[in-house]
């Protein structure tokens, strides 16, 4: 929603994961939110805090809003919950729709959407950093099939 918790966690785990695997040449990570409540800031401390535990970087990272092109320019565009999938969806031509998924679309979990942390604890990021680690390797998996 506003880019600073749980699309940003996606991008920096999907980015290191697309790197593992020797693509980053050929696949082009970003990530952005539906509204512009905290464009330019970096990912909040507590997500940063997270993923660096497990070895994931989001500290280049900054919010930014969804653009007017991003269906057209992105292959995969990802949405973290059915509210920011609708907003996504209102926004896009028609002719782009396939490209709006739910991220858990591609995780191994029953969960159709990744919760929001930013009012919760610690625990909230561990949780959206496991659900975005299942759902990242599912993903390069799909696009690795394409």
């Amino acid at each position: 929603m506003g880019n600073i918790c749980r699309s940003p966690t996606a991008e920096g785990v999907f980015r290191k994961i697309v790197a593992d695997a020797g693509l980053s040449d050929v696949i082009e990570t970003d990530s952005a939110g539906t509204h512009a409540y905290h464009v330019g800031e970096p990912p909040d401390r507590r997500a940063q805090a997270a993923a660096e535990k497990r070895g994931y970087s989001l500290s280049d990272l900054r919010a930014r809003r969804v653009a007017d092109d991003d269906c057209e320019t992105f292959d995969y565009v990802i949405a973290m919950d059915d509210d920011n999938h609708y907003n996504l969806r209102s926004k896009a031509d028609e002719q782009y729709h396939d490209r709006i998924q739910l991220f858990l679309d591609y995780s191994k979990g029953s969960e159709t959407e990744v919760p929001d942390p930013y009012y919760g604890g610690t625990a909230g990021f561990e949780l959206v950093l496991d659900m975005i680690e299942d759902a990242s390797k599912g993903l390069l998996a799909k696009i690795q099939r394409r």
